[in-house]
């Protein structure tokens, strides 16, 4: 077996440094520096030389293969693996599902190094100097981070943009919730979004989110909020008692920002090998599959074991989790909400509600219900219909 370029190339320049020592022309020292040898291995060299010859200052264990390499059929079919099935995909993803499903035995390094080596990956630069992180919360359920990300979810469907809704919480990294919706991100969406984290885990402490048009108002683009002036969400926040932070800047909302990035490596990618192509598809997808395995990846456990989670109790979310305006009820006992006509029914110890003020609350299925006070009026459906009690 002949040795490799490499071998030949040292061994030449382990011979010539010493021929020159022998020479007069360098010291021992100096050759010793320059071959990065100790002064042992020097003299042991050139006993070798001159005894032997030009042969003796190869390396031996070049010729001999590595027990450790890997054999050519195994990394032949984790190219195959995912130049057929997992194009696209990063390598951490795909190195996760080959060792789970297909019980590729190589480690992270050497997939990435393969898929770089074959031109299927490409090879990225060293990123800057990083910022200095803020440290997690340390108790689940300290803080939330709520966020929308619009984006080709379905990869088969490449002409069609979706919005996911995304809640993580900062102490465990962990995916509360994500539901993929066929619009923006509105406020119907997103307090789908808190009441389902309300219902499972309770109320947080604080919520993070940026400065979208459904969490607060900002009068002039760019300018400071008007955090006088609630939004639905915001007085929705400050009904439950949960600290509403906003962040003033993509690096701000660094931790829901990463989610984001890695959902849509992830989760898309998913979606197309598994072949679906309707947001009902999807969302079963997230549901059963993808959110318990997204948390047991990257999940990670507290700092503090105790849970700033507040049991709901006997908070009635359907009043407060809804669109509430205030309207003035007209001579005709109709009230008028979302070009919706609301007929109000005479109601016990009052001749007519015209002139009232009253709040007309658009509820999360669509219907509507009319209060004064702690008292209800009436309850509507989506067409204005006086729905009776059963």
């Amino acid at each position: 077996m002949a040795y490799p370029l490499g071998a030949v190339e040292r061994a030449m320049k382990v011979r010539d440094v010493i021929l020159q020592a022998l020479a007069g022309k360098l010291t021992w020292i100096q050759a010793a520096e320059i071959l990065g040898r100790s002064a042992r291995s020097i003299r042991r060299l050139r006993l070798k030389f001159e005894r032997y010859g030009f042969d003796e200052l190869y390396d031996r264990r070049r010729r001999t293969p590595s027990p450790k390499r890997a054999p050519v059929a195994e990394v032949q079919r984790l190219l195959a693996l995912y130049r057929e099935r997992y194009q696209g995909f990063n390598v951490r993803h795909f190195h996760h599902l080959a060792r789970r499903k297909h019980q590729v035995p190589f480690c992270y390094a050497f997939v990435k190094k393969a898929l770089q080596g074959a031109g299927l990956v490409a090879r990225q630069r060293a990123r800057g100097r990083h910022r200095r992180r803020r440290e997690p919360r340390p108790c689940f359920g300290e803080l939330l981070h709520l966020d929308g990300s619009r984006h080709q979810w379905l990869a088969l469907l490449p002409e069609q943009w979706f919005t996911l809704i995304a809640v993580v919480d900062d102490a465990t990294k962990q995916l509360l919730y994500a539901q993929l919706c066929p619009g923006g991100e509105s406020v119907p969406a997103v307090m789908l979004a808190r009441r389902a984290v309300l219902q499972r885990h309770g109320i947080p402490m604080a919520l993070y989110t940026d400065r979208a048009h459904w969490a607060v108002h900002t009068p002039v683009a760019g300018g400071a909020p008007a955090r006088g002036r609630l939004t639905q969400v915001g007085r929705a926040l400050a009904h439950l008692g949960i600290e509403h932070i906003l962040g003033y800047s993509p690096p701000a909302r660094g931790r829901s920002e990463r989610a984001n990035r890695t959902l849509q490596g992830r989760l898309v990618n998913e979606l197309r090998v598994a072949g679906i192509t309707t947001i009902a598809g999807a969302n079963r997808y997230l549901r059963e599959h993808f959110i318990a395995e997204f948390n047991a990846e990257f999940g990670r456990a507290p700092t503090h074991p105790t849970s700033a989670f507040v049991r709901l109790g006997r908070v009635d979310l359907e009043q407060i989790l809804c669109v509430e305006h205030e309207r003035v009820v007209g001579r005709d006992n109709i009230v008028t909400a979302d070009h919706v006509a609301l007929q109000l029914e005479k109601q016990p110890g009052r001749r007519t509600c015209a002139g009232l003020r009253v709040l007309v609350r658009r509820h999360l299925d669509g219907h509507h219900s009319v209060w004064y006070g702690p008292r209800c009026f009436g309850r509507y459906d989506r067409g204005g219909h006086r729905l009776r009690a059963t």
